[in-house]
């Protein structure tokens, strides 16, 4: 026996996508992972190009940048005169991330979540029972109601139909929800030779799109938190990067509170997307600092806040993406006191987990 022989494994590139396309998907990846710096993403690129003769002497690096600008997807028109992405770049990065994240998953029905609740709804269910003074006649189950006129008042004579026979198709209510998404960019989001930002990012940049275009009547906020929080346009989302920042889980929560009570939605919720504990709080206008383990004064106000959230019915899902011990400890109390969920994630699974705790949200009211 010979063993195993291993050789070089090159993939090979969609051969149903021109070299346009199948260069246009590398190149929103790389934009992505540079923060929106398409000068950065393109050096990348043709180094990618030179590596693997991604291109053809036909068309090149400097083809396919021409293109792009044809195509609407960069542009030069600003007063610096800098190459950047463009509005269709953007929401094509969103689909892509939503592609990439949720395209494997099942579909559901379009634009809306179900409940458990059911009465004078929007979406026709399985469930029967008798007709009631009210109901219209669209909800009338008609195959139902004439089996039941047949047994009751048998075949003989003229066909008799009466109240009693009718039965109605229960409708579902379909819920509508409010989802802030908390995203830490503290330094250790890119500490450890690993790159957290970006999964992070792409996986915003789902949910964005997911909701956009299947659930448009719920709303989604963008939070970022560092030293300090603040909210963030979706389309800003591509520019996303990590700042020499400690981690201020409290006013990242404190944020996301206060959007939520501008809702008026009866459903609301909190997704936290991060790698660590919380190791900053603004006292006043100072900050107080300590990245040295779980510092007791700090993970009381953020305990404080997770009692609150619970308090006012929003639940918050903790997504951590990383697995030291005393990280769980932390988030085991945290969810505790908040009654919410958390999940230890790696990066490959953070989009699916996700996606299964929104859409098991929308099923119960909280």
């Amino acid at each position: 026996m010979k063993g195993f022989r291993f050789t070089k494994y090159s993939p090979n590139q969609d051969p149903n996508k021109t070299t346009f396309e199948n260069l246009l998907d590398i190149f929103l990846q790389l934009v992505t992972m540079t923060g929106g710096d398409v000068s950065e993403a393109l050096s990348w690129l043709t180094n990618l190009d030179n590596r693997y003769g991604m291109t053809n002497p036909s068309y090149g690096i400097g083809d396919f940048i021409d293109e792009l600008k044809e195509k609407g997807y960069l542009t030069e028109d600003n007063q610096k005169g800098e190459i950047k992405i463009t509005g269709k770049s953007e929401q094509q990065i969103r689909k892509s991330a939503l592609e990439e994240i949720f395209g494997k998953l099942k579909r559901g029905k379009g634009g809306q979540h179900r409940s458990t609740h059911t009465g004078l709804g929007d979406d026709r269910g399985t469930d029967r029972r008798p007709f009631e003074f009210g109901d219209s006649l669209e909800q009338i189950a008609l195959t139902d109601s004439l089996r039941n006129a047949q047994v009751n008042h048998g075949f003989s004579g003229d066909f008799l139909l009466t109240e009693d026979d009718l039965e109605v198709t229960e409708n579902e209510f379909k819920t509508q929800t409010s989802t802030v998404l908390m995203i830490d960019i503290s330094h250790s989001m890119i500490l450890y030779g690993e790159d957290r930002i970006t999964p992070a990012k792409k996986v915003a940049m789902a949910l964005a799109e997911l909701i956009k275009t299947r659930y448009p009547k719920d709303t989604l906020d963008i939070i970022v938190f560092g030293n300090d929080a603040w909210q963030i346009d979706i389309k800003d989302l591509p520019y996303l990067q990590v700042g020499p920042y400690h981690t201020n889980t409290v006013a990242g929560l404190q944020l996301a509170m206060d959007l939520l009570r501008r809702r008026k939605n009866p459903n609301k919720q909190i997704f936290m997307i991060t790698d660590g504990k919380p190791t900053c709080l603004k006292v006043g206008i100072k900050y107080y600092k300590n990245s040295f383990g779980i510092d007791s004064k700090i993970l009381n106000e953020t305990l404080k806040l997770a009692a609150q959230c619970r308090k006012l019915k929003v639940p918050v899902t903790t997504f951590m993406i990383a697995s030291d011990p005393y990280l769980k400890e932390f988030v085991q109390e945290f969810t505790k006191v908040n009654n919410g969920n958390a999940y230890y994630s790696s990066l490959k699974g953070l989009g699916h987990l996700i996606f299964e705790d929104y859409r098991r949200n929308r099923t119960k009211r909280f």
